[in-house]
Parts: structure tokens; C-alpha cells; sequence
């Protein structure tokens, strides 16, 4: 599965704006934002890269004024974190994975409750079609992971091009019209597709928000013929959600970067 995944992150990042592929490496750039979160690169499944190699990749980012980072699996591609170590590069973070397939999923209701599992309005998970709603998704994301990120138009809009490229974008209406929580999922690639993104907004979490969204997409991924489903997680909480849906541990990823 570990070069399912990391074949699906080049494949990805070969939908951004901007392509560099250099040395076994492929970073995909965004225009519209510096974030080092959506501007990224990744190796090639097996990639071997020389010193040569990795000081090309390095001058890719810093000619456009970028953080040098990457995301990989690293048992897709050994090599690649010591030839990245030796060059500098530090490990931001390692995340686990887990990884949902037809066999394993879990069916579950699209319908949550706003006031807990047994009581309030019946609220249903809902595709995102007008501009508002694609900018409320965004704002609410934004409010979920504790203002990481602002929510902007350009944030807006690439959730509407995941969404109309193949992908898909979900979402519970609060009950004031705006949204009480969402997540993403890019379009299915090499078989299997990545589910990000997954957030609640603090007013709305224990309501099964995140479980109904995420089982949504999974299900509406494996309707467009992936045959897998893979996702990060962040805590034991979130763990037990996905697990809850018939995800299951399969491998981790690697976030490294080059400080200036």
C-alpha cells in the first residue's frame, strides 16, 4: 500500500497550477498561496537522489520564495530521507495512515443530530453547490483546526475544483444555515484516493459530524471505482472515528523541511 500512497501524492501534485519535476522528485505549486502545506513536493516511488538532486529541488522552491518541504512514504522511497538529512532537511512530523477498502467499510447514517445521538433536528450531509457554501466549508475547516489557516477565496475555490475535478467535498449544515463541519477528498488516483481535511467546528464535535462526512465520501469514492481510501489522522479521538468506519493502520508518512 505504501507505493499505492505515494504514486496517488505524485499523481496529486501533478494537478497543481504549477509543475516541477526534477530528479526523481515532482513539486506541485500554488500561485494563489505561499502556505508550505498546499506548496510541496514528493519522490518518485524508488527514487535514489544524488546531492545534485536534491540541491535542484531546493533551488525550485527558494527561486520562488518557498519553505523546501516534502510529504512522502518513506518505505515507498528509502533513499530519499538520508540523501534529504544530509542536505539539511529536518523531520517536521511523521503520521501515521490508515486505509478504508469496499470489504472493510462500515455503512452508517448520512443523518446527525445537532444536540447529540438522541435528540435535536435531524441534520443530513450535504454536497456543497453554490459559491456560499463552498466559502462557508471553508471557514468552518478554518475554525476547526484552530485558525491554522484563514479562509479566503482561493481557499474556496480549490475545494470547488476538488470538488468538480473528481473529487468530492462534504458537509452538515449547522442549524443557522452556515456549516458546522466538512471535509474533502481528492479525486481517485492509481486506485485509491486521499480524504483530508475532515474538521468540526468546537460548537458542533461529539455529534458524529466527522463519522457521517467522512463515511460519505468514502462510500462516494469507491462509487467512482477506488478501490481504497487512505487518510492521516490526528489523535487517539479521531482514530477511533475512522476506525469506527472500517479504516484500518497500514503505514506512515514523512513531512520533512529546510529551514532557512
Amino acid at each position: 500500500m505504501d507505493t499505492d500512497v505515494q504514486s496517488f501524492a505524485v499523481v496529486n501534485l501533478q494537478r497543481r497550477p504549477v509543475v516541477v519535476e526534477t530528479g526523481g522528485f515532482v513539486a506541485g505549486f500554488d500561485p494563489a498561496t505561499s502556505s508550505p502545506y498546499i506548496n510541496y513536493a514528493t519522490p518518485l516511488p524508488g527514487a535514489r537522489p544524488t546531492p545534485d538532486d536534491v540541491r535542484a529541488l531546493v533551488g525550485a522552491f527558494r527561486g520562488r520564495g518557498l519553505l523546501p518541504r516534502l510529504e512522502f512514504a518513506p518505505d515507498a522511497a528509502p533513499a530519499v530521507e538520508p540523501a534529504l538529512r544530509a542536505a539539511g532537511f529536518t523531520v517536521e512530523e511523521v503520521h501515521p495512515y490508515l486505509v478504508c477498502t469496499p470489504a472493510t467499510l462500515i455503512p452508517r447514517s448520512s443523518t446527525v443530530h445537532t444536540r447529540g445521538p438522541n435528540g435535536g433536528p435531524a441534520l443530513r450531509v450535504e454536497t456543497p453547490v453554490s459559491e456560499e457554501e463552498f466559502a462557508a466549508v471553508d471557514a468552518a475547516l478554518s475554525e476547526s483546526f484552530d485558525g491554522a489557516f484563514a479562509p479566503t477565496a482561493h481557499g474556496t475555490a480549490r475545494l470547488r475544483r476538488t470538488q468538480e475535478s473528481g473529487g468530492g467535498v462534504r458537509f452538515v449544515r449547522a442549524p443557522d444555515g452556515s456549516c458546522a463541519g466538512g471535509a474533502s477528498c481528492s479525486a481517485p488516483a492509481v486506485g485509491t484516493a486521499e480524504l483530508a481535511g475532515v474538521g468540526t467546528r468546537p460548537a458542533f464535535r461529539g455529534r458524529g459530524i466527522a463519522g457521517a462526512v467522512t463515511a460519505a465520501l468514502t462510500g462516494a469514492m469507491f462509487d467512482r471505482g477506488a478501490e481504497s481510501v487512505w487518510l492521516e489522522f490526528s489523535g487517539e479521538g479521531s482514530r477511533r472515528v475512522y476506525e469506527r468506519l472500517g479504516y484500518r493502520s497500514q503505514g506512515t508518512r514523512l513531512y520533512m523541511r529546510l529551514e532557512a
